[in-house]
């Protein structure tokens, strides 16, 4: 009986982890953000290798457990990672606003080459609107831009805000995003939910008023009622911003997180059944709208209430936001940060809390991946995530969905053929995909490999998919039968101990662009693992 039991347990562990791996692709994000150094750097004045270990031993840390994107802060406060002709360096990074980095680099180029190293997407994660956080702490060079502009600012609370109501105030910083999209290999541009600032209260309790009422009677045209015209400013901010970073890249991905309620069923039939603080309401944005024209390419709301919360149930939001993606990507936001043995309240220090959420959004097919907020709260491990991750969910590495819509076709690439002796053309606009695959044994692992024709500076811009399938030919192969994705030309595979219990596996590698243009298969190979 005993060992019955034993045995019923090892399959039913088996079959709930199978339950949970995943080979589709999906997006397997992190948000690092930068602002008062909450994730990175941990602290202001570290030296310039300092910063760069902690940043790759970050990025080892989530390539191992299959993270395949960043959402890395680049802009702050109206202030910058990276050399800008527009705005000063950030405080965050050297400990002093406007103080480049010493000895000299570009972070954001370091940063970039070592996420596509490890094949990770680079995404700008980009604060639009604050210009000055926490107004009293913040050292603000002479040069920024709310001391050059001051007409362009408004103090809400204890931060100081462009007013986006100004025509020239999102031109400006439209320019800015558009300048990075121009000068660096990012693979897309994201925004949080700080559009207009969240509602504070007084010290009578109530609600404080955004001061631009004199921006709103200067350019309100036929608008009478402000938040109307508050979230049309937003809508025109989002579509010029979107019409930008296409002209300057027409594969760029841009993407919002919103907070995690459009709006409640009792502010409008078409809202969730909710009550929460709503983005259509409080920070003037119709995220809806943005999706409905295809100003975005995806949407991540913010979903940081646990499964069953009386006023925001989880599941519930996932349904609802399901339902509203306009053909757009979905990713949900997961509360990392609110987990830990010592969280404040017992959801939270459920350690299948986060792991149950990303089993229903598995099971919703609108769903497209996650982006767990922050960074560190992730590398802590709390309760388990990263080797949950690691294990199970994340346990075979894939690369982010496709986005059909933005794939544009710049470049033929033709298939090699079996017979390493033919010859292909190479004639202007073509490229060559893997010509040979090889196989070496390493103890009980095997080294798949492939030789290109590809020189160094075109490998930076493109990756590897190896397809692994068994009882068919590759033509009948489809994204399923991805094994990995990779910008070596190299994997490591894991062989069973014992010999009687290997199967026969086929594999193929096939040559994919920046823009998502996939090659044909190279020649099969035949491994039992």
């Amino acid at each position: 009986m005993r060992y019955t039991l034993l045995i019923l347990f090892l399959l039913s562990s088996y079959f709930v982890s199978k339950a949970q791996v995943s080979d589709k692709p999906e997006m397997r994000a992190v948000w690092i953000a930068t602002v008062k150094n909450i994730d990175f750097p941990s602290y202001a004045k570290l030296t310039v290798d300092e910063q760069k270990k902690e940043f790759t031993d970050m990025l080892d840390k989530f390539s191992d457990v299959g993270i395949n994107a960043i959402m890395f802060q680049v802009r702050p406060a109206a202030d910058a990672f990276f050399p800008s002709e527009f705005e000063p360096w950030s405080e965050w990074l050297t400990g002093k606003q406007g103080k480049a980095p010493e000895p000299y680099y570009d972070p954001l180029e370091f940063m970039i080459e070592e996420c596509h190293k490890r094949n990770i997407e680079f995404h700008a994660w980009i604060n639009p609107f604050r210009a000055v956080a926490t107004i009293e702490f913040a050292d603000i060079a002479e040069n920024h831009i709310t001391k050059t502009k001051p007409e362009w600012f408004f103090t809400y609370d204890i931060n100081k805000y462009f007013d986006p109501g100004i025509p020239e105030v999102r031109n400006y910083v439209r320019d800015i995003i558009v300048d990075i999209v121009k000068r660096y290999d990012i693979d897309g541009v994201h925004f949080d939910d700080y559009f207009y600032p969240y509602p504070k209260r007084d010290s009578y309790n109530r609600i404080m008023k955004i001061p631009d009422n004199k921006t709103f009677q200067k350019y309100k045209g036929e608008f009478e009622d402000i938040a109307d015209w508050r979230r049309n400013n937003m809508d025109l901010f989002i579509e010029e911003v979107n019409k930008g970073i296409k002209k300057a890249d027409p594969n760029m991905v841009f993407g919002v997180a919103p907070s995690g309620v459009w709006r409640n069923k009792s502010q409008d039939p078409d809202g969730s059944n909710t009550r929460a603080l709503a983005h259509y309401d409080y920070l003037y944005s119709d995220v809806i709208a943005w999706l409905r024209n295809g100003w975005i390419d995806y949407v991540a709301p913010q979903l940081y209430w646990p499964i069953g919360h009386k006023y925001a149930d989880y599941k519930t939001l996932v349904d609802w936001w399901s339902k509203h993606t306009y053909g757009k990507h979905l990713y949900i936001g997961h509360a990392v940060y609110r987990t830990g043995k010592d969280a404040s309240s017992a959801t939270w220090r459920n350690p299948n809390e986060i792991p149950n959420q990303i089993r229903i959004i598995r099971e919703n097919p609108n769903v497209n991946g996650s982006i767990f907020y922050k960074a560190k709260s992730l590398t802590e491990n709390r309760l388990g995530l990263l080797d949950s991750l690691k294990n199970n969910f994340y346990a075979i590495h894939v690369q982010t969905p496709e986005m059909p819509w933005l794939k544009q076709i710049d470049t033929t690439i033709i298939a090699n053929n079996t017979d390493n002796n033919s010859q292909q053309d190479t004639s202007d606009n073509l490229e060559m995909i893997p010509v040979e695959i090889l196989t070496q044994k390493l103890g009980n692992k095997i080294v798949l490999s492939w030789k290109t024709d590809i020189d160094t500076s075109q490998k930076k811009e493109h990756i590897y998919n190896v397809y692994k399938f068994r009882k068919y030919d590759f033509k009948y192969a489809d994204e399923n039968d991805i094994f990995k994705t990779t910008k070596q030309d190299f994997i490591v595979i894991k062989r069973k101990r014992f010999k009687i219990f290997r199967k026969e596996y086929k594999f193929v590698v096939t040559f994919v662009d920046k823009s998502g243009n996939e090659s044909s298969g190279s020649n099969e190979i035949s491994i039992k693992l």
